[in-house]
């Protein structure tokens, strides 16, 4: 890299300047904590990047931003648009004021996430738009594109990425956006009825979206009415880096807008050759869309995997371009061939995560560190569903649940977990780890809820690891609070050293 270029992370900064965004609000989580540690160094964006609980918070705030006239951008890892959803449809029809931008880090691979979804999908749940850039340079094109049309549309805009995207550099002499102002909240929207709101998106706000996404300067290249691939995202440079490498003779559509589909644009090229491959990951979003011909193939067709793309996949694809399936041989990565990702050792809760795997009953854990303790020697979780909801998942449980939560993942939504077991008289044992930080993504500062459960419930010891509890000890403390009935909470307060 020389001085002249700047990664994808440096270009969400440069744009959310040039763009004049007042807010940025985040939840931690790969692949995005990097970028928004890039705003939270900076001498500027350090007081107005804030880390959010979680990410219906967080886009929430970024909404009364915009409201009140202030451009923002959110955010979050893949699965946090699970949480943000609840705002998000109903943002299209409610309608917004300045540009809201949700920056989606996708995780092709699932590095370090758990689960391997595709953000693509909220675009047609939501009725919003989604971008879906290929390099820096598009990256930079469809931040300011989403902004400008998030104003036109009156909605929140979702621009994918993932971590290639953001580690792949570009040239730094970036264009200067237009500088168009903010517009205000129109009010006249509540002249209409929900139903009249959603007509109207219909009628009015969805055909200038699909104006927009027809008139994309997006790359395509013909070169012959044979075969040719349609591409979304990263997976655009390396058809790109393939067909310079192997000299193919083969056309090449990239889309950066991916919903509304730029469908006459789509059909043109389709019809113009006798094979389409579609490349994309990390589900077949755009192939599902077009693949009523045998003549379109993809990741339904067998001939490109789920998940991350490779250009060894493009050759494999191909080669067997003329195939009408292929046999889909897939051996499922296990924990022993990619290696074990385990409690470091020198966590304060080691002694606990032993102890609890020793319990024969089902205990639940959380996205935090605890899901590690899942594989052996430990074995001390059985379920992890999402950040948050081991409480709820404990309520489930026979007799007395057991749940392990971070603090983190308790401020997250775990919180209303204890408040529904509380209203319910659920019996359960909840062991809350608190080490004042978001131990899994960052280190990031944690809010103290002490205060928040003492005033929801009386049965509450706190535990300090720092002083080398014994095991049995721990062990004789859980077996007592297991026979006691209602809600029993065990505050595990400690150190990670990694912090």
């Amino acid at each position: 890299m020389n001085e002249r270029q700047i990664s994808g992370k440096d270009v969400i900064l440069k744009a959310a300047s040039l763009l004049e965004v007042k807010l940025v609000s985040a939840v931690a989580g790969y692949p995005v904590t990097s970028i928004v540690d890039l705003f939270r160094n900076d001498d500027f964006w350090a007081d107005n990047t804030f880390w959010m609980i979680n990410e219906k918070v967080a886009l929430e705030t970024a909404l009364g931003a915009s409201i009140d006239g202030r451009r923002s951008f959110v955010l979050t890892k893949h699965v946090g648009m699970n949480v943000l959803c609840d705002p998000l449809v109903t943002s299209a029809t409610h309608t917004i004021g300045a540009g809201l931008v949700i920056i989606a880090g996708d995780d092709p691979g699932a590095k370090a996430s758990q689960n391997e979804q595709d953000s693509r999908y909220f675009g047609p749940l939501a009725e919003v738009p989604v971008f879906d850039p290929a390099t820096p340079e598009k990256l930079f094109g469809s931040l300011t594109e989403a902004i400008e049309l998030s104003e036109k549309a009156s909605m929140p805009v979702i621009v994918r990425v993932t971590s290639r995207l953001l580690e792949s550099f570009c040239e730094s002499a970036l264009l200067q956006p237009k500088g168009l102002l903010p517009p205000e909240f129109d009010k006249s929207v509540w002249d209409y009825t929900m139903k009249g709101k959603h007509q109207r998106f219909h009628s009015m706000t969805y055909p200038l979206m699909e104006d927009y996404s027809q008139s994309q300067d997006c790359l395509c290249h013909i070169n012959t009415t044979k075969t040719g691939i349609i591409s979304s995202g990263y997976p655009a440079c390396l058809v790109e880096k393939f067909i310079e490498e192997s000299n193919s003779r083969i056309s090449h559509l990239a889309l950066d807008m991916v919903y509304p589909l730029p469908i006459k644009k789509l059909k043109e090229f389709i019809d113009h050759h006798e094979y389409v491959l579609v490349v994309e990951e990390t589900e077949d979003y755009i192939e599902s869309h077009i693949s009523i011909e045998d003549t379109i193939k993809g990741k339904s067709t067998g001939h490109i995997p789920h998940g991350k793309i490779e250009k060894e996949h493009i050759l494999h694809a191909l080669e067997n371009i003329k195939k009408t399936h292929m046999n889909k041989v897939v051996k499922p990565e296990t924990v022993k061939e990619r290696g074990p990702r385990s409690i470091c050792d020198t966590c304060p809760y080691l002694p606990l995560y032993r102890v609890l795997g020793k319990i024969d009953k089902p205990i639940a854990g959380d996205m935090g560190c605890s899901i590690l303790s899942t594989s052996a020697p430990l074995q001390a979780v059985d379920a992890g569903f999402a950040l948050g909801s081991a409480v709820s998942v404990a309520c489930g449980f026979k007799g007395k649940g057991i749940a392990v939560i971070g603090d983190f993942g308790l401020a997250h939504t775990g919180l209303q977990g204890l408040i529904n077991a509380k209203s319910n008289g659920f019996d359960l044992l909840v062991i809350i780890l608190q080490n004042d930080v978001a131990a899994m993504t960052g280190g990031q500062d944690v809010p103290d809820l002490t205060h928040v459960l003492e005033a929801l419930h009386d049965d509450i010891e706190v535990v300090d690891f720092a002083e080398k509890i014994k095991e049995n000890e721990l062990q004789a403390l859980l077996m007592e609070k297991m026979e006691t009935k209602g809600i029993s909470i065990i505050i595990a307060k400690g150190t990670c050293p990694k912090y």
